[in-house]
């Protein structure tokens, strides 16, 4: 049974969202600020953190970033703020998905199992040339050392691989590794590829542009 975390400084929303996901299954953890919830990623793993980012003590953002250095549990981020700036500071922190409020809670609920299915559904262990994939862990080793990429970031990769020697698009690759219809631009694939470009080091001259197209993973 996969475990989730819900993380909101507001009680109600906390108490719904927990109703709709024991209802679909799920066991639910709580907490109400970012401290308190990185204390509790701390001593346990789930499968899913749906976070606030306007809470006390510690941020949503400043949770992700802290969450990631220890982990790369998937996140959603739940919010009021709607500016395309602010989703797109979420992804490049290494989110999963980005929920704006108010929300339909069985909405919520999908979203989860959609990153859950996601994120245990990509290769199982990979290696090709000097890169390999360890998705139990969801790292990413070069010459046997971990590059420290997201989840997305991780995910991207994965996608390549099993479509080495094709050219994945833009569209593609958002439908796949988000899982709907992103509302911005494509940009955030292109900024993903280019931060996980510089986690690989050399080993980014495999993923090759197809100009207005997408990208390729080539390793003859």
């Amino acid at each position: 049974m996969e475990k989730i975390l819900i993380v909101d400084d507001e009680k109600n929303i906390v108490n719904v969202l927990r109703e709709y996901g024991e209802f679909n299954g799920f066991l639910v953890d709580c907490a109400y600020d970012g401290i308190e919830a990185l204390e509790k990623l701390e001593r346990t793993n789930y499968d899913c953190v749906l976070l606030d980012i306007m809470m006390p003590n510690l941020d949503g953002f400043s949770t992700v970033k802290a969450l990631k250095e220890i982990k790369n549990t998937p996140v959603i981020i739940m919010s009021a703020k709607t500016q395309e700036e602010d989703k797109l500071q979420g992804f490049e922190l290494g989110i999963d998905d980005y929920v704006t409020k108010p929300f339909s809670p069985k909405e919520v609920m999908a979203r989860v199992k959609a990153v859950i299915k996601r994120t245990k559904g990509y290769l199982d262990y990979a290696e090709i040339k000097e890169i390999k994939l360890d998705s139990l862990n969801k790292r990413i080793l070069v010459n046997g050392k971990d590059v420290h990429a997201t989840q997305k970031e991780f995910d991207l990769l994965s996608v390549l691989i099993r479509n080495k020697g094709l050219v994945v698009s833009r569209e593609k690759l958002l439908n796949e590794i988000w899982g709907y219809d992103y509302n911005g631009d494509e940009r955030t694939v292109d900024t993903h590829i280019k931060m996980l470009r510089a986690h690989l080091g050399e080993s980014a001259k495999y993923i090759k542009t197809a100009r207005g197209l997408g990208y390729e993973f080539v390793a003859d």
